[in-house]
């Protein structure tokens, strides 16, 4: 299908620990449910355009890695996150029928509806790299920019990892020991902390790829700077669907100079001024 499909090596703990537990069925139906899931992505990508490079799997959900990530409409990624938590919908229905058809017993049923409630809602919290945390991102960086999106985004699934994992703690001190939900916030908090250090890695994507989707960009929008910013310190300033205008304006708030972003860029890439002042290469 033109992607890597690969399980995640906390699902490979998991399927060790089914065996020895004698749950290898349902973690075989986990693992069906989280493809289910995982699929409604891709399609809902592919459908839209997107190329997708690799799906990871795990216990809980998936993670689709893709080449237009801040660079498509945020109407398309907010499309995309939400596939996967609406396939659970249809396949509780499918449960649904099936008990009623009575090809499958009341317990069976109930098990299966209640692993999809489990695995779309849990999906739905707002904290990366779930379907939650990404649409979270998505919205924020309708009204700030990009890099500033990426960074509200990061610090809130970094504490909502922690507080997740605080509560599997707490659960399991007072009521019996909740390996799953200790296991999985330690992977949320661990994931959050690499996403959090690869923040400048993803923004430079962001601006690698403006230039690319130029065209499918809003409508332009005006950035007015003092001469003495940095290049670095501007290019923070754009936003995710917009096109942008850099006035340059002197120390009288007059408009020196007027230049497209595209220009900016290739300064921050090309002759690595990214901590140069503006007014040292356009003025």
């Amino acid at each position: 299908m033109g992607f890597r499909l690969r399980l995640h090596p906390l699902f490979h703990f998991v399927l060790a620990f089914s065996v020895m537990t004698g749950a290898f069925v349902e973690v075989i139906t986990l693992f069906a449910i989280v493809a289910a899931h995982e699929m409604g992505h891709v399609g809902m990508a592919k459908s839209l355009g997107w190329q997708v490079q690799e799906v990871q799997l795990l216990p809980f959900g998936g993670v689709a890695i893709v080449e237009d990530k801040g660079t498509v409409p945020v109407v398309e990624e907010l499309a995309v996150a939400a596939a996967g938590p609406l396939q659970h919908i249809w396949m509780i229905g499918f449960a649904w029928f099936m008990q009623e058809a009575g090809w499958w017993s009341a317990e069976w049923s109930h098990y299966f509806i209640h692993a999809n409630l489990m695995i779309g809602m849990f999906n739905l919290l707002p904290i990366l790299p779930l379907d939650g945390g990404r649409m979270l991102q998505a919205i924020i960086s309708l009204r700030l920019s990009y890099y500033r999106a990426l960074q509200v985004a990061a610090w809130a699934s970094l504490v909502g990892s922690v507080l997740f994992l605080a509560a599997g703690v707490g659960y399991s001190i007072v009521n019996n020991i909740h390996l799953n939900a200790i296991v999985i916030g330690m992977f949320l908090c661990y994931a959050n902390w690499e996403h959090k250090r690869g923040l400048p890695y993803h923004f430079v994507r962001f601006l690698m790829k403006r230039e690319q989707y130029a065209l499918r960009s809003g409508m332009a929008l005006p950035i007015v700077v003092h001469h003495q910013q940095t290049v670095g310190q501007v290019v923070r300033m754009f936003m995710r669907e917009r096109q942008h205008l850099i006035y340059i304006a002197d120390e009288q708030g007059g408009v020196r100079r007027i230049i497209r972003e595209q220009a900016l860029i290739r300064h921050y890439f090309h002759r690595n001024n990214g901590r140069s002042a503006v007014s040292s290469l356009f003025m």
